[in-house]
């Protein structure tokens, strides 16, 4: 590893915090693993998701108030969101509780989702564009941060009462994880803001000196991208770095050493983790602190996010599902329960290049993925910094399989219910 991202992985690495650490200040997450004690259905996963939305008491969700359920409802052919299955039983529970749920995404997402089986008769209420059908339903927010100005935040989020970021963990190029700050983060927002502002805030610290560039070696620092992420215009004289894709095989680097024009840092890969917690907070804020729930499921965890589009081989296990009041709290302890089960190398798509296959790196699986300048707890830190909840936490697990292996076990046959012969 080159001494560049050697000293910046000291000031920005975080080290998974050991999972059975309690203490007086830590915020609960509840977690139901994967793992079952029994093949009573009370040891089920499904059983774990029920008892963890009664530990977050969802008392709090007041008679006809308006439920938000935001959650990403993949696109094209990526089935691996969040299985309908569980999505019932959430918003089954928010009707208990007297509230009026509804599933939200942006509008191509919501669009086409029946092709992935989420429709207003599977899920159990109504699916509605985030920020209206032309995605023009907004609430400009400023930011002012490096080169955002401003972000729309989407309208169906601002009016409704209660929010339930409801999320599948997995990685994500730009980032190294994509959570529940990701969700609402990018998803809380119309189109133009996550793909024209969000997206590519990494180019706004300064990293190429076209003054001591020639066109000849820009176009050899083009050359020098295996993956073909730099790009030059010769026209303009301009060289851009495609950060979201960008590994950090540093090779581009490399051929400019004698030159030095082209200076890829750690503070530009993390000004994207710092402008999704900042967006993140702006969703959070518009919802009272008892009107707020996050569930993760840490299950078909893929190296890249389900706005790509496609069935992808799943780099960690099944781990199962998490959930709590407090979103730096939960994506804390699911990226230190990832972090625990580390990566099923074999299932490493091939054609995600320079991928660190040393299990006892210091890293997070994600990062030796997506590389070391794509930290995924920096943005559990930069939340934390905007008090937007506490990276300490207790893990609590539900129906654990000590709990339930010696619990006595159904007999006879497994179907109960009606059925046809």
């Amino acid at each position: 590893m080159c001494a560049l991202v050697s000293r910046k992985k000291e000031l920005f690495y975080s080290k998974p915090c050991n999972v059975d650490v309690m203490s007086s200040d830590s915020s609960k997450v509840y977690f139901g693993s994967i793992k079952h004690g029994n093949s009573g259905a009370f040891a089920s996963i499904a059983a774990k998701l029920d008892k963890i939305i009664e530990l977050l008491d969802f008392s709090t969700i007041k008679p006809k108030d308006k439920v938000a359920v935001k959650m990403h409802l993949g696109f094209r052919d990526g089935y691996q969101t969040v299985p309908v299955f569980f999505i019932r039983r959430v918003v089954n529970a928010v009707k208990k509780a007297g509230g009026f749920p509804f599933i939200t995404d942006n509008p191509t997402a919501v669009y086409n989702a029946a092709e992935r089986g989420y429709t207003s008769e599977t899920c159990g209420c109504p699916l509605i564009p985030v920020a209206g059908v032309k995605d023009g339903y907004t609430q400009k927010t400023e930011f002012n941060f490096h080169s955002v100005d401003s972000l729309e935040l989407a309208g169906a989020l601002r009016d409704a009462d209660v929010l339930i970021d409801l999320t599948h963990a997995k990685g994500h190029n730009s980032c190294g994880y994509g959570g529940a700050v990701k969700n609402i983060a990018l998803g809380g927002y119309h189109g133009p803001s996550r793909w024209r502002k969000i997206h590519g805030v990494e180019a706004s610290i300064p990293y190429w000196d076209p003054d001591k560039c020639t066109p000849e070696h820009a176009k050899k620092l083009v050359e020098a991208c295996p993956d073909g992420h730099i790009k030059y215009d010769e026209e303009k004289h301009t060289l851009s770095v495609a950060f979201g894709m960008c590994n950090q095989c540093l090779d581009c680097m490399e051929a400019d050493k004698e030159v030095g024009c082209l200076n890829l840092r750690q503070e530009n890969y993390a000004l994207f983790q710092e402008l999704m917690a900042r967006a993140a907070n702006e969703v959070v804020k518009t919802f009272d602190d008892d009107k707020r729930f996050y569930l993760n499921f840490a299950i078909d965890i893929t190296a890249l996010c389900d706005c790509w589009g496609i069935g992808m081989p799943h780099v960690v296990n099944d781990i199962g599902i998490l959930g709590s009041r407090d979103i730096v709290a939960i994506e804390q302890a699911t990226l230190d329960l990832i972090a625990k089960e580390g990566l099923i190398e074999s299932m490493i798509p091939p054609f995600l290049r320079n991928v660190n296959l040393d299990p006892n790196a210091d890293m997070h699986p994600f990062a030796r993925i997506h590389g070391p300048m794509k930290n995924p707890y920096l943005v559990t830190e930069y939340c934390e910094g905007l008090e937007m909840g506490n990276r300490k936490y207790e893990l609590v697990e539900v129906l654990s399989v000590e709990e339930t292996k010696d619990m006595k076990s159904p007999s006879g046959v497994s179907e109960t219910q009606p059925s046809f012969f």
